[in-house]
């Protein structure tokens, strides 16, 4: 008698789940262009151009550019043989321009995929008043900001820290200027001098006339004051060291003229306490408001 044995052998197969690939793609950037800077307040916007998966949370972070000493807050355009060299700018993430964009997850800007395309507006911004040079034109001043896709749901993330362009076209012809303090240091009742400069830039060609009024304290350009409390210091401001010419605010008058040259002018101004004036110990301290005519 013979006995068949037949085995049977049951394999179970184990298989890892396959998770689903979640991707991201920064596909483009379109650059923020601005137009001519002339000191007021001058805006431009670009785009940033994502795809994710619908309902995947990401967050865009802009980083603060190439320009040296620029931060996420005070980003800066660059303009080589510039006289400044920088010019101020910030990006923000709201049409209102309030809400500053930034490198981290508090500052960046938050979106969720919808499986399509999605344009995401950059809104930029020149604050009035900043130091520019006069009359560069052939998009002179430039900087480049990092964009980067922060995904936590992702699996990959495609095209990531490409590259936003921010250059500004031109800036108008015309002037503008900066100025240092003054401090006189310690006054023993001698005459006592100091000085200040005033740097002017104006576009070449341009003529002007820098002005000083009578400041805080003082009742007319040749009669200024400091305050310390309710004591007052006499003092002058004037044209040349020897405090011959005052320096007022009247054109043609007493107010100092030049014509630009397309670089950087520095002005002094030359301050001084007279003789024997009976103070007591303190600080004293006025404002004066320059102002270029041109």
């Amino acid at each position: 008698m013979k006995r068949l044995v037949i085995f049977l052998v049951f394999l179970l197969l184990c298989g890892a789940r396959l998770e689903a690939e979640v991707t991201c793609q920064l596909n483009n950037t379109s650059g923020v262009s601005f137009m001519t800077y002339s000191g007021a307040t001058l805006t431009a916007r670009g785009s940033i151009d994502v795809t994710c998966p619908n309902n995947v949370a990401y967050t865009i972070e802009l980083s603060a550019g190439t320009t040296a000493g620029a931060t996420t807050t005070n980003r800066m355009l660059y303009c080589s043989g510039c006289t400044p060299q920088t010019l101020g700018y910030q990006l923000f993430s709201d049409a209102s321009y309030t809400v500053n964009w930034g490198n981290d997850t508090l500052t960046g800007k938050s979106e969720t995929g919808s499986g399509q395309d999605q344009s995401i507006p950059v809104y930029a911004l020149i604050p009035a008043n900043e130091p520019f040079y006069t009359g560069s034109s052939g998009s002179n001043y430039n900087d480049t900001v990092t964009v980067t896709i922060v995904c936590n749901s992702c699996t990959s993330i495609s095209g990531n820290n490409r590259g936003l362009t921010v250059h500004l076209q031109q800036t108008a012809s015309g002037c503008w200027f900066s100025a240092s303090d003054l401090s006189f240091g310690n006054y023993n009742g001698t005459v006592t001098n100091a000085t200040s400069t005033i740097q002017v830039d104006c576009s070449s060609g341009t003529p002007y006339n820098v002005g000083l009024n009578q400041g805080t304290h003082g009742g007319s350009v040749t009669t200024r004051k400091m305050q310390n409390g309710t004591h007052l210091l006499s003092y002058s401001l004037c044209q040349n060291s020897t405090c011959a010419t005052n320096w007022g605010n009247t054109i043609g008058t007493d107010t100092v003229a030049g014509t630009g040259s397309g670089v950087a002018q520095p002005l002094t101004v030359y301050g001084q306490l007279p003789a024997s004036q009976s103070v007591t110990t303190g600080t004293y301290t006025d404002t004066i408001v320059a102002t270029i005519t041109y």
